[in-house]
């Protein structure tokens, strides 16, 4: 009989290889100085990694027999407590600024939001991985 993995180990998997992909556009734009037109495709890959770590949050406090959130803000805080992350305001303002990408709102975010990607949220995406496995693998 084949054994299925429980969704948050699949969400986390799926995290780190969406995670990787991102770090190496990243890389990738900086070393051949492409940042500005990647503008977009980092963003789009950001969105996904974010999703997934909030997907995994979800899937990890479900697992623990937590009650469902509300919403991202929510599971971050929770998260911040659990020491699942180690910036709590920082993911915060990751979702205020996604939430200021929306097209439904005046402005142009794409820059400062594919920046902030770029010089600080990589960091907070790549410690909720240290952080995570280390939580999961005791």
């Amino acid at each position: 009989m084949k054994q299925t993995k429980n969704p948050c180990a699949v969400y986390f998997e799926r995290y780190q290889a969406a995670l990787e992909e991102l770090s190496e556009l990243i890389d990738r734009a900086k070393t051949k100085g492409l940042l500005e037109t990647q503008r977009q495709e980092i963003v789009r890959n950001f969105e996904v990694v974010h999703d997934l770590a909030l997907e995994t949050m979800h899937a990890y406090f479900k697992e623990q027999g937590r009650a469902p959130f509300s919403g991202s803000r929510d599971a971050t805080v929770e998260a911040f407590n659990e020491d699942l992350i180690d910036d709590g305001q920082g993911w915060l303002d990751m979702i205020i600024c996604r939430i200021k990408y929306n097209p439904l709102y005046p402005g142009d975010y794409l820059g400062s939001l594919s920046d902030s990607v770029v010089k600080n949220y990589i960091k907070l995406l790549e410690n909720f991985e240290r952080n995570f496995r280390a939580k999961t693998e005791k």
